[in-house]
């Protein structure tokens, strides 16, 4: 089981960019936004994929070329380090 993050270095790293805290919980958000559905859905593809070896998945939803993310651990209570390596591979695929 993963446990709740208690070194936040990582997490201010992805705050800084389009990462945002979600209100009221221990969570991150972001928005992601691509040229058409295909690219989203294909990029939503690629993420699952990361997301099943990880044992670790998102709360995220897609209207047409925009993906809502949502990442914490309920098993942890909020975000842990599984949240972080996530996020960071999320960005790296929609790079």
């Amino acid at each position: 089981m993963a446990e709740k993050l208690t070194d936040r270095a990582a997490l201010d790293q992805l705050l800084q960019g389009d990462w945002a805290l979600v209100d009221g919980r221990d969570a991150i958000c972001k928005e992601f936004v691509f040229a058409n559905f295909i690219e989203a859905f294909g990029w939503m593809s690629k993420v699952a994929l990361v997301a099943e070896k990880l044992d670790h998945h998102p709360e995220w939803s897609n209207v047409y070329k925009t993906v809502e993310v949502t990442l914490t651990t309920h098993d942890a209570g909020g975000l842990s380090e599984l949240d972080i390596t996530l996020a960071k591979r999320m960005d790296a695929l929609a790079a």
